[in-house]
């Protein structure tokens, strides 16, 4: 039976198309080989993959930590100085990646006992002063919203992002330029529930900058078996 687990308090997010005629053999490698890998490393708690909804194959996959400092540390550093032949061959095939390490700001919902079905990711700036806002009655209107089940606020730790690794030089990606990302989990398709996005703004209307936002819908969810 699943349970539900603690919100990690760390975030690895990675955006990449994948070449279109690799993308099956990425799915095999990233479900039998990499996730597993990644989340028995220590701190690591769940990975996930979601794609794009529509025709692009746009993937949005992540990892939850313990702390942000867990993806700095030793163990995980030398899984990415040491990649497998496997990986080598998949991070040629990725295409304009972005990967971003975040702390976690805020939290509304819960989490549930399986990986929500539905994301919606917000990535975006603030003006200065303005944080404590989103922090507060907008994530709150938010979490309100019908088909909700958890919603997070996530800043990027620019400091961990920036580190140079054998496997950021295969695939030649950075951070992301914003320094927020939101991720709204719900229940059905995005089109189908009232903008929880909006939401937020009626209820908060600090004005966002360099906004990118992505409806993404589940491939897989690999988290360390509970045997309590």
């Amino acid at each position: 039976m699943s349970k539900t687990t603690a919100p990690g308090l760390g975030l690895m997010a990675f955006w990449s198309d994948i070449d279109p005629d690799y993308v099956l053999r990425y799915q095999q490698w990233h479900n039998c080989e990499h996730i597993p890998e990644r989340v028995a490393i220590p701190g690591f708690r769940e990975g996930r993959r979601y794609r794009a909804m529509g025709d692009a194959p746009h993937f949005m996959m992540f990892y939850e930590t313990d702390a942000t400092s867990v993806l700095a540390s030793d163990a995980y550093m030398a899984a990415l100085n040491a990649p497998t032949d496997w990986t080598r061959e998949a991070l040629t095939r990725f295409r304009s990646p972005v990967r971003s390490i975040y702390s976690r700001l805020a939290e509304v919902g819960d989490a549930g006992r399986f990986a929500a079905p539905y994301i919606t990711a917000l990535r975006f700036d603030l003006p200065d002063g303005r944080e404590g806002d989103y922090v507060g009655a907008w994530m709150q209107a938010v979490g309100e919203c019908r088909g909700v089940s958890r919603a997070r606020l996530w800043r990027a730790d620019a400091a961990v992002s920036n580190i140079a690794t054998s496997e950021r030089k295969i695939y030649g990606g950075g951070p992301g330029k914003q320094a927020y990302l939101v991720m709204i989990e719900q229940t059905l398709p995005p089109d189908r529930l009232t903008d929880p996005v909006a939401a937020g703004d009626a209820a908060c209307a600090a004005p966002r900058q360099d906004e990118e936002r992505g409806a993404y819908w589940l491939e897989i969810a690999h988290r360390i078996a509970d045997h309590s």
